[in-house]
């Protein structure tokens, strides 16, 4: 479900400190019925368990692979354009106690890489010649006293052609991607102890 900028930005987040010049784009949440405030750890385990990109249905994997050979025709992904490159990397802003903490595992097919990972929240980053953008993943106690996940796009653009693209790409985001990706995070969830033996 689509949250307003506030549900992000109106928490104290550790992110904000060093984030001031990105604007926040979208804010997603994931229901995860039964979550408790000490199983951000368990959702993000399930999450990696269960798959990036090359388990999204056909239309989200249409998207993205025509997304990347299109960087490749206009050059948008090369490693100039990217992080230590056009933009330096989040992490050479950290505070040294979350610079310390576990950054979380990078995996070859993830586009996106790890920043930190903390008890309540984790970022990961991507730049490219469009935009540096973050994927701030938090966990919060919702309405109904559970807790749920929660996800913020943070972009800074690249210039007059990074808002025309984010502009371009915000249909998809909002019909294919977030829905597609709602469903996949969800299902992790109730399916986290499949097999063990644990009563969801």
């Amino acid at each position: 479900m689509r949250l307003p900028a506030t549900a992000h930005t109106s928490r104290a987040w550790r992110v904000h400190e060093f984030t001031r010049d990105f604007q926040v784009e979208d804010v997603w949440s994931f229901r995860t019925p039964g979550a408790g405030p000490g199983d951000f750890p368990a959702m993000l385990a399930a999450m990696r368990t269960a798959g990036g990109l090359a388990k999204q249905p056909r239309p989200v994997r249409f998207l993205f692979a025509l997304r990347w050979r299109l960087g490749a025709l206009c050059e948008w992904d090369t490693p100039s354009a990217g992080l230590g490159r056009r933009v330096g990397s989040l992490r050479d802003r950290l505070p040294g106690d979350i610079r310390d903490a576990p950054r979380g595992p990078d995996h070859e097919g993830m586009p996106l890489k790890a920043v930190y990972e903390l008890d309540l929240e984790s970022v990961r980053e991507l730049a490219n010649k469009t935009v540096h953008t973050l994927m701030h993943l938090g966990w919060v106690q919702g309405a109904s006293g559970d807790y749920e996940l929660r996800m913020a796009v943070l972009v800074k653009p690249n210039g007059w052609f990074g808002r025309l693209y984010m502009a371009a790409i915000a249909p998809f985001r909002y019909l294919i991607v977030y829905p597609a990706l709602t469903r996949q995070w969800e299902h992790a969830w109730r399916n986290r102890d499949q097999g063990t033996g644990r009563s969801l």
